[in-house]
């Protein structure tokens, strides 16, 4: 059982963020409540639309993010990759025997120290993720495109920030 005492959510008294800002557990302003309940929505859409994006290309979501974290970090073990995908050593050796069989991605020794076994994304992995970002940019487009310009620019200025205050938080 929580500890209400010690749960600063569940306190009835004052709650700091990290920026100082003192809140009354539970009473945030209509706007924070409104903007976090946006936000999971969104997400939870652009969740399911990515799934389904995926099934038509018979990609995991687990897969497309190890191809996604090749694709920006580079060659990389399968324990540095087993790290960034928060998933068991074991899982992601599994997750890396199914890529390899599907050609996206090949093992590789390291040449400066043969012990090492490196996971290398293949041309047929950097075809699927283009091809998935490609999809996933048309429903995007498609649902952007009845706004004006000066519009899509907002979204996009309002997202980068939001963007930046969170990578300082």
């Amino acid at each position: 059982m929580i500890d209400a005492r010690k749960c600063p959510v569940l306190q009835c008294g004052r709650v700091t963020s990290g920026h100082g800002v003192s809140w009354v557990a539970g009473a945030f302003p209509d706007e924070v409540v409104e903007i976090e309940q946006l936000l999971r929505k969104v997400a939870g859409v652009v969740r399911r639309r990515g799934r389904m994006l995926l099934e038509k290309y018979s990609v995991t979501p687990p897969q497309f993010d190890a191809l996604m974290i090749l694709k920006n970090e580079g060659e990389l073990t399968i324990g540095d990759l087993s790290n960034r995908l928060y998933l068991a050593y074991s899982t992601t050796t599994d997750l890396v025997d199914r890529l390899e069989r599907l050609g996206y991605v090949a093992r590789r020794r390291d040449e400066s120290d043969r012990r090492v076994v490196r996971v290398v994304m293949q041309p047929a992995g950097w075809d699927i993720i283009e091809r998935v970002l490609d999809a996933r940019r048309a429903y995007l487009a498609s649902i952007l495109e009845p706004l004006s310009e000066d519009e899509k620019r907002e979204i996009l200025r309002v997202l980068a920030l939001l963007d930046r205050r969170m990578d300082e938080a």
